[in-house]
């Protein structure tokens, strides 16, 4: 089943390019690597804040994290010129999360953005990883992810 069939089948659509809030560029490829920049958690189109720990549920940031992964693939769809199907491997992601200092669970929050990255690449999307609990995101955002993909 192509990438294509498995986001139809778990009916996602993926959004367009983001425009960057401030001075940077949503991805950069170097040679086969792209490495896309930091996406933040979005629900119904407007930033999904919280923290960890006081206000947002565990299963509430696997969540926005998932909605970041879909962030990520659009992004990451436009670096492949429009084809999905050219990821060789996700490489990385590296995951921060809004948590207070006594939260220990960014781990579980991250796998809503490794396990869809899983389903919809299968072996390919099997990556290395790092979840980080920070102090704040930019907007007050809950989850922040960033990503490290092969291009064929």
């Amino acid at each position: 089943m192509s990438v294509y069939d498995k986001l139809k089948a778990l009916q996602i659509e993926l959004p367009a390019l983001a425009v960057p809030a401030a001075a940077y560029l949503p991805y950069v490829q170097s040679g086969s690597l792209v490495f896309l920049s930091g996406h933040i958690a979005k629900k119904d189109g407007k930033v999904w804040a919280g923290q960890l720990g006081r206000n947002v549920t565990t299963e509430e940031g696997q969540a926005a994290a998932r909605a970041v992964a879909i962030d990520l693939l659009g992004t990451l769809q436009h670096a492949a010129g429009g084809d999905l199907n050219r990821v060789q491997r996700i490489v990385k992601v590296m995951s921060l999360v809004n948590s207070t200092g006594d939260y220990t669970e960014q781990h579980l929050v991250t796998n809503g953005c490794s396990e869809l990255l899983g389903e919809i690449f299968g072996a390919r999307g099997q990556h290395a990883r790092s979840a980080f609990g920070v102090a704040q995101i930019p907007m007050g955002a809950c989850v922040e992810i960033e990503l490290i993909a092969e291009l064929a």
